[in-house]
């Protein structure tokens, strides 16, 4: 009987020891698993790589393909209704054309942009028209050419904005200064009119025209012809309408140039 105590003793005194031994191991196991589970939520494989996109599929989820080409198409659309109305000259298309030309002239300033694209690298963009000579001189602040040779008979006290000018008749008007074309139509109040946008960003107004002789956004070199005086009434002087716009500002001609 008391062989079988003492056997029962050493059994349960052999488990404890065995539990004893056994119970760092599972400390290590728990510290593994936290480690594990640390691993995961700090950078390890459970999180997913965009890389070849969440399911392996090769997209990025940034990326929307069909709404990217849907933007293109758009915007292809958009330049072809833009085309159509600048090259049909019906009046319906009169005020859609003023929008589009007074938009790319307040958000992008070619003039400017061109000056500023020959002096870095030597020529234009070829996107842009190009002048008619390449070569052409830089030409001074002070270096402008009078559109046209006459008598003021309306002064910019009188007038408002700009000033009338009395010519021969058929008498060419020419640029007073280069830049681009930003606007070519007729106004209610100056009838056929062309507009220069120059790269120090003013504008020059030529109104009244008989004739015009460019298009819109044509280059425009200094003393190039932009048209034809009109006729007075009997036929024997031609007029036209000149006027200069600075910072959003018109000012007065006869103190830039002199007609007479």
């Amino acid at each position: 009987m008391n062989d079988r105590i003492a056997e029962i003793r050493r059994r349960a005194a052999k488990r404890r020891r065995q539990r004893q031994n056994q119970l760092p191991k599972r400390s290590n196991i728990g510290s593994t698993q936290q480690l594990v589970r640390d691993e995961e939520r700090y950078g390890g494989s459970s999180y997913t790589s965009y890389e070849g996109g969440p399911d392996g599929g090769g997209g990025h989820p940034l990326f929307n393909k069909e709404l990217f080409l849907f933007k293109i198409l758009a915007s292809a659309i958009l330049v072809l209704v833009v085309a159509i109305m600048f090259q049909n000259p019906a009046s319906t298309f009169e005020k859609p054309r003023q929008f589009v030309s007074e938009t790319m002239e307040h958000s992008f300033q070619f003039a400017a942009f061109t000056t500023w694209y020959e002096d870095k690298f030597g020529k234009s963009l070829a996107l842009l028209p190009l002048p008619k000579n390449t070569e052409q001189p830089n030409v001074n602040a002070d270096d402008y050419v009078i559109p046209a040779s006459g008598r003021v008979f309306e002064s910019f006290e009188a007038n408002g904005q700009g000033v009338m000018v009395e010519t021969m008749a058929h008498s060419n008007v020419e640029a007073m200064n280069g830049g681009f074309v930003s606007f070519v139509g007729n106004r209610e109040d100056t009838g056929k009119t062309i507009i220069i946008q120059h790269p120090d960003d003013s504008y020059t107004w030529y109104g009244q025209l008989g004739e015009v002789e460019v298009k819109l956004f044509d280059f425009i070199e200094t003393g190039d012809v932009l048209g034809k005086t009109t006729m007075l009434e009997d036929g024997s002087k031609g007029m036209f309408y000149f006027a200069i716009q600075k910072d959003n500002e018109f000012i007065d001609p006869m103190q830039v140039i002199s007609f007479e």
